[in-house]
Formats: C-alpha cells, structure tokens, sequence
C-alpha cells in the first residue's frame, strides 16, 4: 500500500473500473444526493449516512469489494491516526473551561476591554474567543445569561447582544482551529502539517466576519422582540483571569509562532516539537488541570471523560470522511478532472466555489456545520492535488472556503438555531428572519474575503 505526501489518504493501484467521466459524476453526485437525503430527510446519523453512500459509490463504480473494503478501513485509520489526538486535547480544554467557569471569566475580560459603551461589540468578541476551544452550542448556553444583564446595564436591545454573541461563536467555530470542524477538514484536506497557517489565516478571515455580524446584529437586533428570561450569571468564584485565558492563548502562540518560523523557513527543532499542534494542545490541557476547584478524582475522570465522549462524534464522522475520501481517491476522477484542467475548462477559484457551494448545500440540508466540514473536505481531498492546490496557503484558503460554506445557512435543522432562539427569547419567525440570515450573510462574507486572500497571495504571486 502506498500513501499520498501527506500521509492520510492511501493511494490505491488503478483498477479497471466500468464507469469514468460523466457516468461517474453522475454516481457521485448520487453519492451527495443520498447523503442529504438520508441526514436530513430520515434523521440518519451522518456516520452511517457517509458508510452507505461510500459503499454505494464503490459498489456502482466497479472497485472490487475487497478493494473497497481495504479503502474504507484505510481510508479511516490513517485519518484519525492523523488529527484524532487534536480533537479529543481541544474537546478536553473545552469542557474544563465550560465547566470551571472560566468561559465566564474571559468573558468578563473582553467586556471589560471594550467598554460599556460597545455592548455589542463586546458580545461578539467575547464569542469569538470562547468558540475557539468551546462547541458554539455550549457556549451559548454557558454566556446567554451576559445578555440580560449588560442590556439592563447599557439600554441596549438584547436582541443585538443575542445576535452579536451568536455570530462571534459561529464564526471561530467555523474557521478557526482547534475547534475540531476546522482541525478535521485540514486533515482530510491534507492540510495538518499547516495547521498553523490554517489558523492564521482563520484569524484574518473571521475579522471582516465578525465585523460584518456586529454591524447586522446592532441593526437588526434593535427591531427584535425578545422574551423576559430569567438570569443566571453568577460572576463569583470564578478562576483568575490568568489561568482562564492561559489554556487558549498558549497552545496558539505555540502553534502560531512555528508557523511563522516554517514560513520564513527557520529551522528550529525546539520550537518546531512545542508547536506541533498536539503537543500545543497538550501543552493546553496542562495549563487548563489548574482550573480544577481541588484535585480530586471526580474532576479528573468526569470532566476529562465527558471532553473524550464529547470527541466521539466528530472523531467517527471524521474517520468515515476519510473512507469516503480513500475510495473516491480510487476511482478514475483525478484523471478526469486532470485533463480537463489541462485542457483550461477549470480553475483554483472555481474549485474554492464549487467547494462553498458543496459545504452549504450539505449545511443547509443537514444542519450540522461540523458534518459539512468532513463532508465536503472528504470528497474534495482527492482532487487538490489535480488543480494545483498543494501549498499551505492555498490549502488554508480552502478550509476557508469549505467553512464559510458550513455557516450558510443554519435554520431548523440545526441545533443551534433552536440554543441562539430559545436562550435569547427570540420568536421563531424572527430567527429566521435575523439569525438565519446573518449566517447567510457571514458565509458570502468568508468566501468574498477569501477570493480577496486568494487574488493577493496566490493569483497575483
């Protein structure tokens, strides 16, 4: 068995296969088609959603079924081999944070380095940061009760702090690594080893984002009605601010300053290990032991446990990708699609829109963002060699793209449309006409921007 450079999708010896060209886009799309249907229409879970249509596109295609079978077990080992240590240390930092309190603390932080006068503003940044370690759903739930208590503080809507908080946690949930959506779509994408340049990238992209959203929720939110909802803030007891942040920032700084030095191509082993993105995390989950209220065995296998069983999912939707990926790598479609690049009728910017169209159909139709991410960075993972996508930049940009396309359009389907409307007290028809379309709006955002990146870094390089 042979592997592709990056070290996650096998690549398999040719087999003679009965369908290519148009008869095998026409599987594929199949392929998606049954994916959505199966997730959205009969609640499917998205695992044994990808199982089926793997097995159906490997079956209808022609591969053998020991060759399928030899994909699909690859195909799914080597991906999480790859990045499935990431997920479980940022899902483990996630929880102690949630948990401890200390959420609450860095939310306290940013508040107060905004200012009273930028409630908004606050809000938005303050979900952001959060989101970077912590699931958007938990988030949610875990700052929703700031909203009351700064609208009665400042006099502003709390339908605009309710928007602003939602789009700052969409928006780094999304795009920004370690959040395990992000983490999983570099690996699938081939992208580990840039995972630093992912993250850089995600910082830049999420900018003109949030700004964006602050400017939507601050208009849109003064119109909103909301319901009275009780507050349950409690400021107390919280950890220092030191030790909240601390489990955030250093991983990043780890990972951000060697991918800086790789950039400017300094060789620096001591600097290079301590920014390999699982010994960054490890590094993080360390610093986050001393938000434990004691030691004490019940904070050590409950919180660790439930970080690992929050994992779970995204570690098997994740993997599937990858089998899924692993045998569209064996069909003839790289080939296809190569001489149809060679022959001009296709192009790095339209593979990133093609790759937005891709992630949000999938997002709209099955609701899940993270699902999206895998998904569409599964099926896309075998073709970024044949357009020429290979550098980290490049690959950076199309996590972007595949992200932005993750954010449009959350709606019913979605859990976090139902935790933004009932923890904020919005009307249901007024989520739809407020937050379903701010992330709408965020995902054209993301993808504007990243033609922007893609023109100035890439297309004029």
């Amino acid at each position: 068995m042979v592997f592709a450079k990056n070290g996650q999708l096998p690549i398999f010896p040719k087999i003679e296969i009965m369908l290519s060209g148009i008869s095998l886009l026409v599987v594929i799309g199949l392929s998606i088609v049954f994916i959505l249907i199966a997730s959205s229409v009969f609640r499917l879970h998205p695992f044994l959603s990808l199982f089926l249509a793997t097995l159906f596109l490997g079956f209808t295609v022609g591969i053998p079924g020991a060759a399928i079978l030899e994909a699909v077990n690859t195909g799914f080992g080597s991906l999480l081999g790859y990045i499935g240590i990431i997920v479980i240390l940022g899902s483990i930092i996630g929880v102690i944070l949630e948990k401890s309190g200390a959420a609450l603390r860095i939310a306290d932080l940013i508040l107060g380095l905004v200012g009273p006068k930028r409630p908004t503003l606050a809000m938005t940044l303050i979900g952001s940061v959060v989101s970077i370690p912590v699931f958007c759903d938990s988030g949610f739930i875990i700052l929703s009760g700031l909203n009351k208590s700064i609208a009665d503080r400042t006099k502003v809507a709390r339908g605009s702090l309710a928007l602003g908080l939602a789009a700052g946690l969409y928006t780094t949930h999304t795009l920004i690594p370690p959040t395990p959506g992000p983490v999983a779509a570099a690996g699938n994408l081939g992208a580990s080893d840039y995972l630093g340049t992912v993250m850089l990238l995600g910082f830049v992209v999420a900018i003109p984002t949030l700004l964006v959203s602050h400017w939507f929720a601050k208009w849109r939110g003064a119109t909103l009605k909301t319901d009275d909802l009780p507050v349950s803030l409690e400021l107390k007891n919280l950890p220092p601010t030191w030790k909240s942040i601390f489990p955030i920032l250093i991983p990043i700084l780890l990972i951000s300053v060697a991918a800086a030095l790789k950039f400017a191509e300094i060789e620096h082993s001591f600097w290079s290990f301590l920014g390999q993105p699982v010994i960054a995390l490890l590094i993080g989950v360390a610093f986050a032991f001393s938000l434990f209220p004691k030691i004490d065995k019940t904070y050590w296998n409950d919180w660790i446990g439930e970080g690992i069983k929050t994992a779970g999912p995204i570690l098997v939707i994740t993997g599937m990708g990858g089998a899924f990926g692993a045998v569209l790598k064996a069909t003839p479609l790289a080939e296809w699609l190569a001489e149809s690049v060679v022959n001009g009728s296709y192009s790095q910017l339209g593979f990133y829109g093609i790759a937005f169209l891709i992630a949000s159909l999938l997002k709209t139709a099955q609701g899940s963002s993270t699902s999206a991410l895998v998904i569409t960075s599964s099926m896309l993972a075998p073709l970024c060699g044949v357009v020429g996508i290979e550098s980290g930049i490049e690959l950076g940009l199309l996590v972007m793209a595949i992200g932005g396309g993750s954010m449009a359009i959350s709606h019913s389907n979605d859990s976090y449309f139902w935790v933004v409307s009932q923890f904020s007290g919005i009307e249901m028809k007024d989520a739809y006409r407020s937050y379903s379309l701010l992330t709408g709006i965020q995902g054209l955002v993301v993808f504007a921007t990243v033609v922007v990146l893609y023109l100035a870094l890439v297309g004029f390089a």
